[in-house]
């Protein structure tokens, strides 16, 4: 048993980090190995938020689409995952509708 575990930990330990990749929008790609994510369950409108405290970024899935927000502070985030719904809560404060908006990472 012991030996099993051993050999388990040691080929865990040689497998290679692979950060995970996902598809913003038509041609942007984004790394989140400095994000958090947190995959969400009690939400209709979200189902994984995913933020980047050094950068301010955050990156959410909405309607199954990962889509990614600049300059969001720490403090909007807390209140995001802490809003009793989360859904309401990102529709008023965070969803864009046109580009050059508050939190547009291209503004």
């Amino acid at each position: 048993m012991v030996r099993a575990l051993v050999l388990l930990l040691t080929h865990l330990a040689a497998a290679p980090v692979v950060s995970e990749r996902v598809e913003i929008g038509e041609r942007n790609r984004i790394d989140l190995g400095t994000f958090e994510c947190r995959d969400i369950t009690r939400s209709t409108v979200l189902q994984r938020v995913c933020y980047d405290r050094a950068r301010q970024d955050l990156v959410v899935v909405a309607g199954g689409a990962y889509d990614r927000y600049c300059r969001v502070t720490a403090e909007t985030v807390d209140r995001l995952l802490g809003a009793p719904s989360m859904g309401q809560f990102f529709n008023r404060n965070l969803r864009r509708e046109t580009a050059g908006s508050r939190y547009d990472c291209h503004a």
